[in-house]
């Protein structure tokens, strides 16, 4: 599956930082983590820290899929606001998968640093505002939700937003201190060459072709003839589980993006910010650390990437107008735009776990806004399931749920 255009930010900008033999030869070892994007070298980093002899594969380029088109807005929020997955899955569930979001900023603020990484992870704050007159109770009632479960909120006014960023024709918002941005695909990167350092061993370019299953161990051939045995399988190939997993359980969304050309000073009201709003689908934005402004929305069903590319230039112009509703005198000057796949899942949540059809293996599948943040709630899962223990969060991300 082509998972985004031809031409998307990040990978431009950054080029090639580093690539990797593919599988010229068996090879065994306790995990195979399949798919070397941000969520593959997550839990790299984490069964190497586990002490487990491990080996990650990729068939594109490492961090070349949805990595490379990723807006990386780091948000303990979920796409389905705290209300009503409460009353989807209960209150316990529905403020744990919040928080669990919100420990993830922290806990991959911790990782940067412990990697010394140039990523660029930047502490941000958050507004999720109105646009629509009709969506202000339930962002009201959103917001007390969240006040109520502990998460440090503050409720705007119209005037408030537009006095402290500058936004205009908005009814308000929750201001959230709990946010942050990062570059993932440099932040990938990093975390690969990290853990090469300690045993971890990398091949791209490497496609698993089938599997054959055995009581305590796989085996994973390749499509060039070659095996890997291994006891476990972690599965990190996001979006492209859906070609794998034969069940309807993620409906597949195309989104667009738009990032400005570099500025020597951004309106200063913007920066360590990042915005969305109530739109569906939903317009967000977050400046970058190199001096631009990088704004998404559009979002479509998924049909095919030549019909999703080819719209490519009128969702650059919707994304545009409706940036010029809320800032009306700030010019956009578009550098670069692009387009992505996304996974909408019924309750905003992944899917992080075992699946019955899949023998000695484990799913970390972080879909929708916040796969990032899901993916590293994942390597506290995956540490879990390689230990054959229960995770609380588990019975909230299995599969048939």
């Amino acid at each position: 599956m082509d998972l985004k255009s031809n031409e998307p930010f990040w990978l431009v900008k950054n080029g090639i930082l580093e690539s990797y033999p593919s599988l010229k030869n068996d090879e065994n070892c306790d995990v195979l983590v399949i798919g070397g994007g941000i969520t593959g070298s997550l839990i790299a980093h984490q069964m190497i820290k586990d002490g487990y002899k491990t080996i990650l594969i990729d068939k594109r380029e490492v961090a070349n899929g949805s990595t490379s088109a990723t807006t990386s807005m780091l948000q303990y929020e979920i796409d389905v606001p705290l209300f009503e997955l409460t009353e989807m899955i209960g209150e316990n569930g529905a403020v744990a998968s919040y928080n669990a979001c919100s420990k993830s900023i922290d806990d991959l603020e911790k990782i940067s640093d412990e990697i010394k990484s140039t990523a660029g992870f930047e502490r941000k704050k958050s507004l999720y505002f109105a646009t629509k007159r009709k969506d202000l109770p339930w962002l009201k009632k959103e917001f007390e939700a969240r006040k109520s479960a502990g998460f440090k909120v503050k409720w705007l006014d119209a005037d408030e937003v537009q006095e402290q960023f500058g936004l205009e024709k908005t009814f308000g918002g929750i201001l959230s201190n709990q946010g942050a941005s990062v570059d993932a695909f440099i932040l990938a990167h990093e975390l690969l060459a990290f853990n090469v350092k300690k045993g971890l061993q990398i091949f791209d370019k490497t496609e698993m072709k089938s599997v054959k299953y055995h009581p305590d161990f796989n085996e994973v051939f390749t499509t060039e003839g070659f095996k890997i045995k291994t006891k476990k399988i972690i599965y990190c190939i996001g979006y492209e589980s859906k070609d794998l997993i034969k069940e309807d359980f993620v409906q597949l969304k195309s989104t667009f993006a738009v990032v400005s050309e570099r500025e020597k000073s951004l309106p200063g009201k913007l920066d360590k910010m990042l915005f969305w709003n109530t739109d569906e689908p939903y317009l967000y934005m977050r400046t970058t650390d190199d001096g631009r402004l990088l704004i998404g929305g559009g979002d479509e069903d998924f049909l095919n990437p030549q019909k999703r590319d080819k719209i490519i230039g009128n969702k650059e112009k919707e994304i545009l107008k409706n940036l010029k509703k809320v800032l009306p005198e700030y010019q956009f000057y578009t550098d670069f735009t692009w387009a992505g796949t996304f996974g909408e899942t019924k309750d905003g949540l992944p899917y992080i776990g075992e699946h019955q059809k899949f023998k000695n293996s484990y799913f970390v599948l972080g879909f929708g806004g916040n796969g990032i943040t899901f993916s590293v709630t994942g390597m506290e899962m995956a540490s879990a399931f390689m230990k054959n223990t229960s995770h609380p969060l588990s019975q909230y991300f299995k599969f048939g749920r």
